[in-house]
C-alpha cells in the first residue's frame, strides 16, 4: 500500500535534513572547524537546530505513517504535514537570531503541536473505528471469530 502523504513529507524532510547539514558544513568550513563547534557559539546553534530536527521528525514521521495506514483524514493529515515541514523551517532562522525569536518559538509550538495532534489522532483511531470496517483486505476480529466458528466455512465440516 502506498502511503503519498506520508512519502511526499518525508521526502521534504530529507531535503529539510540536508539543507539543515549544509548550512553547518558550510559555516564549519568559513571558520575552519573540522569537529564540533571549534567554540564558536553560531556553529554551535546550527548544530542545536540540524539535531532538533532529527530529533522531532522521526517521531512525527511515523506517527504521520501509522495514522494514514489507519485511514485517518487525508486533507488532515496534508495540513498537519505542511504545518510540520513550515514549522521546521522557521525554527532554524529563529535559531539564528539573538535571544528567543518569534520564528523559534513559532517553529517550536508548530512542531509540538503537530505531533500532540498526531499522537492524539493516533490514540483515537482504534476506538473512532470500533465497529466499521478496517480496510478492504482485512475484517474485524469479530467477523473472523464468526468466520472460524462458522460450520459453513469448511474447516468444522465433518466428512
Amino acid at each position: 500500500m502506498m502511503l503519498p502523504i506520508t512519502l511526499t513529507i518525508a521526502g521534504a524532510a530529507a531535503l529539510m535534513n540536508v539543507w539543515l547539514g549544509l548550512r553547518v558544513s558550510m559555516l564549519r568550513r568559513l571558520h575552519k572547524v573540522s569537529i564540533g563547534d571549534g567554540g564558536r557559539s553560531d556553529v554551535g546553534t546550527r548544530m542545536r537546530a540540524h539535531a532538533n530536527f532529527t530529533e522531532y521528525t522521526p517521531f512525527f514521521l511515523i506517527l504521520l505513517a501509522l495514522v494514514e495506514l489507519a485511514r485517518g483524514s487525508e486533507s488532515w493529515l496534508w495540513g498537519v504535514g505542511i504545518a510540520f515541514i513550515l514549522g521546521r523551517l522557521l525554527h532554524p532562522f529563529g535559531m539564528d537570531r539573538p535571544g528567543a525569536s518569534a520564528m523559534r518559538i513559532a517553529g517550536i509550538v508548530i512542531t509540538w503541536a503537530c505531533l500532540l495532534g498526531l499522537a492524539a489522532y493516533a490514540l483515537s483511531l482504534p476506538y473512532l473505528q470500533r465497529g466499521k470496517e478496517a480496510g478492504p483486505n482485512f475484517v474485524s476480529v469479530d467477523q473472523a471469530r464468526a468466520s472460524a466458528l462458522s460450520p459453513t466455512n469448511g474447516l468444522l465440516r465433518r466428512s
